[in-house]
């Protein structure tokens, strides 16, 4: 068996990693920003659905009486705060991690090795350099906050363009950032983790570029759902925050407080179901192309 060690990471160019990051952000957004939105919009309702009626207005909103092309056209609010944001965050966050990786590497690679043994530390290396980069993402927050409000409460908008509203908010955009990292450390840990066991227990893989695209699906699957199981109460409580007006902003504690009394705890699962058969695929998809087209690009750059 081959067993990799943590002070022996594979090395790709700067430029290989942030062109097959931002490839795989553009191809994620053009596939699936309507998933996203359904996603969102599901996990904001307060109070259980009950009927497909009511389904169909959580979901398509003030559009649920229109047409098929009306309903599926007004899952795309937002789309230019969603392709800023995720073109930026897929590049920062995929084309980031071997960076953090690199660092980890060279300077405590022996000691991960020394801690958690040969293969174990270099798949926990890759872990902690993709948790590290995850609480990092929280520079890109206002973005995200403008993408989630377009999609679940276009109102708290009120004729203002986006300027506008960075001018009224200022800091105000980075409301729920102290959620927002504590969603992402363990989600990132579990996402880049999840991939690097499998390369490295399923497939036995030393030099993980060395993966075929068919194991970097697999490997994929594995992070994303591991990512997304994670992170789905603080991903919840994370929305909550920010879809809230803006005059009318809610602690994410008094959130939590008030779902613990009032929803049950199956509300901290909102929207998994779905985020798993759609969200899922959709970070699997972009997951996998990143780790594909990264070697790839390397190769011919």
């Amino acid at each position: 068996m081959a067993v990799g060690s943590a002070t022996s990471v594979e090395k790709e160019s700067t430029r290989a990693r942030f062109t097959g990051a931002g490839c795989a952000g553009i191809a994620e957004l053009a596939v699936f920003h309507p998933v996203d939105t359904t996603a969102k919009r599901l996990m904001s309702n307060y109070g259980k659905i009950t009927s497909a009626a009511q389904l169909n207005t959580v979901v398509f909103k003030d559009k649920a009486g229109a047409s098929v092309p009306g309903r599926f056209f007004s899952l795309f609010p937002g789309l230019g705060y969603a392709a800023a944001y995720k073109v930026l965050q897929r590049m920062y966050k995929y084309g980031g991690q071997p960076f953090a990786r690199d660092i980890l590497a060279a300077n405590y690679g022996q000691q991960f090795d020394n801690a958690f043994g040969k293969g174990n530390g270099k798949a926990i290396l890759h872990a902690t350099a993709g948790s590290l980069i995850g609480i990092g993402e929280i520079v890109l927050l206002p973005l995200d906050v403008l993408k989630i409000k377009r999609q679940t409460n276009p109102e708290a908008f009120r004729g203002r363009g986006v300027f506008r509203i960075v001018a009224d908010e200022g800091f105000g955009l980075y409301r729920g950032w102290g959620w927002t990292a504590a969603r992402n450390a363990p989600g990132s840990f579990a996402l880049f983790g999840g991939s690097a066991a499998a390369k490295q227990y399923l497939y036995k893989l030393e030099d993980y570029n060395k993966a075929s695209w068919s194991q970097n699906f697999v490997a994929s699957i594995a992070g994303a759902s591991a990512s997304l199981i994670v992170s789905a109460p603080l991903d919840v409580i994370k929305t909550r925050i920010q879809n809230r007006n803006f005059e009318n902003p809610e602690s994410g504690f008094k959130i939590l407080s008030n779902m613990a009394k009032h929803e049950g705890a199956s509300a901290f699962f909102k929207g998994l179901v779905p985020k798993l058969l759609m969200t899922g695929p959709k970070l699997v998809f972009s997951f996998w192309l990143a780790q594909t087209l990264i070697p790839a690009f390397n190769k011919i750059m």
